[in-house]
């Protein structure tokens, strides 16, 4: 074996051994320790993509899709936590350009399949001035599939927005900006056909997305 396929297999192993103590880690956090997804602004710790994800100096998590790059069924490049969950609270911020749109992930049983394999609360520029306006699904707070927000609490784009998202058994609740918009029995209707644990993610949809303080708690 060569010098450098010894120092390339020494560094992808040390690689490896680093992520799973971090999955370790995380697993190991006490209930209702809120953990630090983003420790030292780095990415590696926690999260895996092959996606175009970097983290600034001031802790903000951008997506910047490469050239060519678009669509939302490049899997493996969404932003995926290492290890595997059923009962937390999770919360980030989150900014979009006009007619952004992403996805927080959960209970996905399959990262090769997170939309048929999982559920989504959606992350879009669902903006509007109009309280009667439509809500649906893809409304942002909106769970996918099927729920609509019960309402819209999105900033305009190019604006912070605060998610907490809450699911512990059967009960998924998600605040928007401080405002309850969506409550739901995970064990109704189509979603009760899901996971009832697995890996949380953000999705790639090709679009730019700015995420920072990244936290979360087992419950």
């Amino acid at each position: 074996m060569s010098q450098f396929s010894l120092s390339k297999t020494s560094i992808l192993f040390a690689l490896s051994a680093m992520a799973l103590a971090s999955a370790i880690s995380l697993q190991a956090a006490e209930a209702d320790e809120w953990v630090d997804l983003l420790p030292e602004n780095k990415l590696a710790t926690h999260w895996t993509t092959t996606g175009n994800w970097s983290i600034s100096e001031e802790g903000v998590v951008s997506l910047v899709p490469r050239p060519g790059e678009s669509g939302w069924t490049r899997y493996d490049a969404y932003l995926w936590l290492t290890g595997d969950y059923r009962d937390f609270e999770f919360q980030f911020e989150y900014k979009l350009n006009p007619k952004g749109n992403s996805g927080f992930y959960f209970h996905v049983g399959d990262v090769k399949q997170p939309v048929a394999k999982g559920i989504e609360v959606q992350i879009y520029d669902s903006y509007s001035p109009d309280p009667q306006a439509k809500l649906t699904d893809h409304t942002s707070g909106g769970v996918i599939p099927g729920v609509p927000p019960q309402k819209n609490a999105a900033k305009p784009a190019g604006e912070w927005n605060h998610f907490l998202i809450v699911v512990k058994g059967d009960l998924l609740t998600v605040k928007l900006n401080g405002e309850t918009v969506n409550e739901v029995k995970l064990n109704e209707g189509r979603l009760a056909e899901r996971p009832k644990s697995g890996s949380i993610g953000f999705q790639d949809h090709g679009l730019p997305l700015s995420l920072r303080n990244l936290k979360m708690r087992k419950l």
